[in-house]
């Protein structure tokens, strides 16, 4: 509902945009919801192009790098064409080896916040700012964590809702070891066991829970298969928008190929212990996140809290139990549980499809990598699923930029 003259002319521009074929294929998803996707491109254009200690091709660069860590051709081939835009060497595009080693040492916090954010530690930050040449600033790397959280959790609602065209898969080594079993199931006695494959009699059976890698793998394939009927759908409707103009060219141009952006491709994903499972009671956005963050790095702070204010605002169209249950069940696939909170709830509120969806987009935003087995499922509905892939990447960038806070302020006061 919109409640106010700036919100219905908010309404009224993005959709006038949308309407002339004026927003990338990420904000047409979003402007169902104008007035997140309005904070949304204002954080983006503040951490991309404003105020902040990092030239503008470190920024491109650093987004081309974290995009590339969940094979993102869509935003690699973006972040490609605007590195060029704003002056970028080219040379730098042949690959990571081609960056500058200050660029490179960041690959290591790049891929451990991408997939397993909770092994983010002060030594990653200490290695950073240690004194020499190429160290980082205390400010220079909180606006690069930013960027990577932001670009990191963009690849999972680009995934999720089809808009990365490299949707066609090719075979590559799946990231990461398959999940065994999800925590909130574990933690509430919903798990089943199942022998594993060919394992001799008398071994010790693994758990298996509803939303093992192969079923979210399967998750994934079929997103794939809708995003190509989708397309199908929308040939016609491409011819009656404006023709390409320069900046689509360029795009068209730049596109890259993610792998030459990522050292250690096996790194991914994996569920973590009980013994790793972390209880945010004494670090959380509001007490500690923000008020650092907007220290470090001026104003971040209030943009990134008006994007986590909007989506908890948007109308759902079911209780908001349940919207507390999918961003509780995000953050706990992360590591992330509250002691306040009964995850009883994650498995009598979120149904087993639901659930799928959620981990696929979240853990595993990789349209390349090989599904693993058939699966039939019911997908979420249409209307929801943009405030389902909106929550995943809300929740996300929240949980990875709590962790690699967390690891500064510990490098700060040790």
């Amino acid at each position: 509902m919109v409640n106010s003259e700036k919100d219905r002319a908010s309404l009224l521009r993005v959709k006038a945009l949308a309407s002339r074929g004026r927003l990338d294929t990420v904000s047409q998803q979003m402007a169902s919801h104008p007035q997140y996707l309005e904070s949304f491109l204002r954080t983006q254009h503040y951490i991309l192009y404003m105020d902040g200690p990092l030239p503008l091709p470190y920024r491109h660069y650093i987004a081309i790098m974290a995009a590339a860590r969940h094979h993102c051709k869509y935003l690699v081939s973006l972040h490609s064409a605007q590195f060029l835009r704003v002056g970028g060497d080219p040379s730098w595009l042949q690959g990571l080896e081609a960056a500058p080693p200050r660029l490179q040492q960041l690959d290591h916090i790049n891929k451990v916040l991408a997939h397993q954010p909770w092994l983010t530690a002060r030594s990653h930050i200490q290695a950073l700012l240690k004194t020499g040449e190429q160290c980082w600033s205390l400010a220079e790397l909180v606006q690069a964590v930013v960027l990577l959280a932001h670009c990191h959790s963009l690849c999972s609602f680009v995934f999720g809702s089809g808009s990365d065209p490299d949707i066609a898969a090719t075979p590559r080594v799946p990231h990461g070891t398959p999940p065994g079993f999800c925590l909130c199931d574990a933690a509430n006695g919903n798990t089943t066991l199942s022998p594993a494959p060919g394992a001799p009699a008398g071994k010790t059976q693994r758990r298996r829970s509803l939303d093992s890698s192969c079923e979210v793998a399967c998750f994934r394939e079929q997103i794939q298969k809708e995003e190509k009927e989708r397309k199908g759908d929308r040939k016609g409707v491409s011819q009656t928008l404006p023709h390409a103009d320069a900046e689509e060219e360029e795009e068209a141009m730049c596109s890259a190929d993610p792998s030459r952006f990522v050292k250690d491709p096996e790194f991914g994903y994996q569920e973590f212990t009980r013994r790793e499972e972390d209880h945010f009671q004494d670090y959380s956005w509001e007490d500690h996140g923000f008020s650092l963050v907007n220290r470090l790095y001026s104003d971040i702070g209030h943009l990134l809290d008006e994007r986590f204010r909007n989506v908890a605002s948007l109308p759902f169209p079911h209780s908001p139990d349940l919207k507390r249950a999918i961003w509780n069940y995000i953050h706990c696939i992360y590591g992330i549980r509250y002691d306040d909170y009964d995850y009883g709830e994650v498995n009598r509120l979120m149904e087993r499809g639901m659930k799928l969806y959620i981990k696929a987009v979240a853990c595993y935003p990789d349209s390349s990598k090989t599904p693993l087995c058939p699966l039939s499922w019911a997908p979420v509905k249409a209307s929801e699923k943009v405030h389902v892939n909106v929550l995943v990447m809300e929740a996300r960038l929240q949980a990875e930029l709590l962790y690699a806070l967390r690891a500064i302020t510990q490098y700060m006061i040790a």
